[in-house]
């Protein structure tokens, strides 16, 4: 099928390959047991098949409906043995994200029509939120765009802190408070900065306190109503950053956070360190947010956008 054409350059992809390792090792073992002693796709494989996703955090939602697609598959073709069913696998994955219309990006790029293009980014603490940042820092500036950070997560002190760093590291300006500052004063104040400087990107770091969901939306909707009296279309997306290797524990997240503020797009990381990798698959499927990048390391190269299709032939090759 035309849909594996290779995307990535050979470094990129086998980063990608490496950092999907251990799920796609995982997955395969199961599925090598499942289908032992066996000639073709029955009902039996098929059951061992849902089982095996579900357990490798697709999620059950998902799961049913590649299943679906695969009886569909096996009712049209009659006779499908065993050796076609990680091939069929991966085309009908591939076909279900391409559903969402999503993923198809290889670049770290920005709408031309906007700048300073403002990214929000929201998260629990511990999931990665200020290192993705930092990461995508980096990626934007290297693909020669101007960026500034703002440390609206003035909750915690490390947060200001560790943002600094990052900073410092990649080389680019950062706005910031002391602790306990209002978090929509930094926003404001960072979006001034950045169309005096004319940047092009801006990222604005949030607190991540889930814990009393009512507290956070009210403080999301104001930094976003702070930073429109400077951008009137600000934020022009909202980032929710995952943690990969809590499996569904990531699905529960970005429940919460979709019900306290609009997420238009998700970053899921730390999927080198787990064999949930296949949380990606089920983020992506059940709340038609597009996944826009994908941790798979820990260096600072390691932070790729995510394309579905170099993602599905990692998984299942």
């Amino acid at each position: 099928m035309s849909f594996f054409k290779k995307i990535f350059s050979s470094e990129k992809k086998e980063t990608l390959d490496k950092g999907l390792e251990k799920s796609k090792t995982n997955f395969f073992s199961k599925l090598t047991k499942a289908v032992a002693g066996k000639s073709k796709v029955d009902d039996e494989v098929l059951d061992n098949l849902e089982e095996i996703l579900v357990a490798s955090d697709v999620g059950v939602n998902t799961t049913l409906k590649i299943i679906t697609r695969i009886e569909n598959r096996v009712a049209s073709d009659k006779y499908l043995g065993i050796e076609e069913l990680n091939e069929i696998l991966r085309e009908e994955i591939a076909a279900l994200l391409s559903e969402t219309n999503t993923g198809e990006a290889t670049e770290f790029v920005i709408p031309t029509q906007t700048k300073p293009y403002v990214l929000m980014v929201v998260g629990v603490n511990g999931v990665g939120k200020t290192t993705t940042i930092g990461k995508l820092a980096y990626q934007f500036k290297k693909a020669g765009y101007k960026v500034v950070l703002g440390a609206a997560d003035t909750f915690r002190a490390a947060a200001i802190d560790q943002l600094q760093i990052w900073a410092d590291r990649v080389g680019v300006p950062i706005v910031r408070q002391n602790m306990g500052s209002d978090p929509a004063s930094v926003a404001f104040d960072t979006l001034q900065s950045a169309v005096a400087q004319n940047a092009d990107v801006v990222i604005i770091d949030t607190a991540g306190r889930l814990h009393n969901k009512i507290n956070l939306m009210n403080e999301l909707t104001k930094v976003k109503r702070v930073m429109q009296k400077v951008v009137g279309d600000a934020p022009h997306d909202v980032l929710l950053v995952l943690d990969g290797s809590t499996g569904q524990n990531a699905f529960e997240q970005a429940k919460q956070f979709t019900a306290a503020t609009e997420v238009t797009c998700l970053a899921v990381t730390k999927l080198d360190g787990t064999a949930k990798g296949g949380v990606v698959i089920g983020i992506s499927d059940q709340f038609q947010i597009p996944v826009k990048y994908i941790g798979v390391g820990e260096g600072i190269e390691d932070l790729q956008v995510f394309n579905k299709y170099e993602f599905v032939d990692s998984f299942f090759k």
